[in-house]
């Protein structure tokens, strides 16, 4: 018998210069410690590594990614779409995020650019 599975997820690939992937990657630490502790059941960030195949569009190509920036693959799971949007609300009201977030967008050296960031919630289907 088939399980079916509810879990949600919310997805993400956007670009980092590299040489500020490992300052991301601290936050990237503590966001995600953030993030499970209202709700999420996991949370997951790839630094890309292997990221063309002959025929497709690849992921730097689709966020206009350049020589000098990584590609950063990650994904947040939940139990529900329900408990995504109330962990998503309670993320954004925690005191800890604008000073995690705001060095990464700090305009004289921007780490973290939302507007190049793909992003979408995903139910189950396979």
């Amino acid at each position: 018998m088939k399980k079916n599975v509810t879990n949600y997820i919310d997805g993400f690939v956007l670009p980092v210069p590299k040489k500020y992937l490992d300052q991301y990657r601290k936050v990237a630490e503590v966001v995600a410690m953030i993030w499970k502790e209202h709700g999420a059941i996991a949370y997951f960030e790839y630094v890309g590594d292997d990221l063309k195949l002959e025929g497709t569009r690849s992921f730097p190509e689709f966020v206009g990614a350049q020589e000098d920036e990584a590609i950063v693959f990650g994904w947040v799971v939940f139990e529900s779409r329900a408990a995504r949007d109330l962990a998503n609300e309670r993320v954004a009201a925690d005191p800890r995020m604008p000073g995690l977030i705001g060095p990464l967008t700090d305009p004289s050296r921007v780490v973290f650019d939302a507007g190049r960031m793909v992003y979408g919630g995903f139910r189950s289907l396979v």
